[in-house]
């Protein structure tokens, strides 16, 4: 049960309690649920440090051109760049198509010098429960 996270901004924070957990559970509507990541117009979060800021996102733009991907610095309401609890920045990845395996992804984003962490959030969940029109469903892990 794949899930992505990190509107928040506590990327690697949340990644360090949940690693921490016995269990995980994800409680979300059934707006939430894509078939794969890219090409819904959701973000992909990606927590950096904030020195060379710019080379990084162009690096996380490449890494993913043939998915289209767009990254943006997330700002705050003032157009200030958005700092995490941990004193870093969030790029915002966009993807116009599929961006395909999430485990390679995931490994070539996080050897990037300069990410600190994504917000892909790869089988940890144990348990998933849905609300939709039709009820409520639940996953177990």
């Amino acid at each position: 049960m794949n899930l992505v996270k990190g509107r928040g901004g506590s990327l690697l924070r949340e990644k360090m309690v949940e690693a921490a957990c016995k269990k995980f559970i994800v409680i979300v509507d059934e707006s939430k649920l894509v078939s794969h990541l890219g090409g819904s117009g959701l973000a992909m979060p990606v927590e950096i440090v904030p020195f060379c800021w710019e080379f990084t996102l162009k690096r996380l733009e490449m890494l993913f051109i043939e998915a289209g991907c767009v990254g943006k610095l997330r700002r705050t309401v003032g157009g200030e760049p958005y700092v995490t609890d941990n004193g870093n920045y969030i790029i915002d990845l966009y993807f116009k198509s599929d961006m395909g395996d999430l485990k390679a992804a995931s490994d070539a984003i996080l050897r990037l010098a300069g990410v600190v962490e994504h917000g892909m959030f790869l089988d940890m969940a144990t348990t998933v429960i849905v609300a939709g029109k039709l009820g409520v469903s639940v996953t177990n892990k």
